[in-house]
């Protein structure tokens, strides 16, 4: 199996600069430098990457919005806020390999004429953030960021930068509007950062793990990242894995990988060979699948769809026969609850709301219109905000309702969880 990002996880003392070299950290950049900015971006294109974050847009397509003829400055931000529940796949490369993905921050730098780029940390990322600003310091040490690298005439300063902790900064706009020093609100678009992002000026936001691929299709070419995956979703994926496993972990398999291998071979199987029951295959705001559905699932873009979920930011959440449906849609509605950030009213009250009947439910205190009312409150959440945080919440709800509703029924029935707590 071809390993385009883990093939040095592995390895000890990666984040010091001259064992990363010895494993062929930086050798890309003369082959950039001597390359046109246009001809990276279209190399990028025509690998077929998609954005790693989350949303799955082809990167080099989101490369080209810049606009040709801006006489303003371009910035590259990295969205290291990775904040998802059930996601720790960046985390690991920010711990693991981070030269990598300063090397992919280069190629792309580069590629969309940006001489200053912000790397944005969650706040709880602190000793990855140390890290990193020891990587950096190293790197300028020898030239390979800072003023006219390798004698090319280039200039890169990359920054790296803490977030307080926000959940809504992992949101591209609110991202932006934290590293200006505002509160981290959403903003509407358009216009796009790439038009109009940070300070005003055209911005490309990528997300770490996309970063940190850009080396191999620059090295080994973009036809050899390509055949990787499948033909719409080429190349590999990072999973992070948690829940009912043996083995929970960070995984990277090409896309179209069958999650029942991934879950049996790589993950060595539910806890005590335990019922799948549930599956949550993007991070926990996308809807929710059974697990006889599960086991019948490629992980990549289309075969998620078409199953009904999203790929996500590959956060895996196994869930087994023994969990409840009922307090696992209502821990998650508790996470969203607290990290809206209340700029808009349907978010606001609606995550608060579904917090309140779920726990009622969860009780033993609610009723069978409960289940009516939290359909009701989704609908009036999703689509209806500047950001998807208020989607995040509605699709699992109505997912779970949908595919679990015998188990919300039982707890009106019953007046209280049937499941041990």
């Amino acid at each position: 199996m071809t390993l385009v990002i883990t093939k040095n996880f592995a390895g000890p003392n990666m984040a010091r600069l001259d064992v990363a070299m010895k494993h062929g950290a930086y050798v890309t950049l003369e082959k950039i430098l001597a390359m046109k900015p246009e001809a990276v971006v279209d190399e990028v294109k025509r690998s077929g990457l998609r954005g790693r974050g989350g949303a799955g847009f082809s990167t080099g397509m989101k490369w080209g919005f810049v606009p040709k003829d801006t006489t303003k400055p371009i910035y590259l931000v990295v969205n290291a806020d990775e904040s998802e529940p059930g996601t720790f796949k960046d985390r690991a490369i920010l711990e693991k390999d981070p030269h990598l993905m300063i090397e992919g921050i280069i190629i792309a730098s580069y590629a969309i004429k940006a001489h200053t780029c912000y790397i944005y940390f969650r706040g709880e990322f602190y000793r990855q953030w140390e890290l990193m600003e020891r990587c950096l310091a190293e790197a300028r040490k020898v030239g390979i960021i800072g003023n006219n690298i390798k004698g090319s005439g280039y200039n890169l300063n990359i920054i790296a930068h803490r977030g307080a902790g926000a959940y809504i900064c992992g949101e591209e706009t609110a991202l932006l509007s934290s590293l200006e020093g505002y509160r981290g609100w959403p903003r509407i678009k358009p216009p796009f950062p790439a038009v109009e992002g940070l300070f005003g000026c055209p911005t490309i936001v990528n997300n770490v793990e996309t970063l940190a691929v850009c080396p191999f299709i620059i090295r080994e070419g973009a036809a050899a990242y390509a055949k990787l995956g499948t033909e719409k979703s080429p190349g590999t994926k990072l999973f992070s894995v948690c829940g009912h496993v043996n083995r929970p972990g960070v995984y990277e398999v090409p896309l179209g990988y069958p999650f029942a291998k991934l879950l049996s071979e790589e993950c060595g199987g539910t806890i005590e060979e335990r019922k799948l029951k549930a599956l949550i295959v993007g991070g926990s705001s996308v809807p929710v699948v059974t697990g006889e559905e599960a086991l019948g699932l490629r992980l990549d873009y289309e075969s998620c769809a078409g199953c009904g979920t999203m790929l996500g930011s590959g956060g895996v959440i196994v869930i087994d026969e023994t969990a409840c449906a009922v307090q696992v849609l209502a821990d998650l509605a508790r996470f969203y609850a607290h990290e809206s950030c209340g700029q808009c009213t349907p978010c606001r009250e609606g995550t608060g709301w579904s917090k309140k009947v779920l726990d009622r439910l969860e009780a033993g205190l609610g009723s069978s219109e409960d289940l009516n009312l939290l359909l009701a409150i989704a609908d009036n959440m999703q689509g209806k905000t500047i950001c998807p945080l208020a989607d995040a919440l509605a699709m699992p709800i109505r997912s779970w309702i949908k595919k679990f509703r015998t188990e919300f029924e039982d707890h009106v029935r019953l007046k209280g969880c049937p499941f041990p707590s």
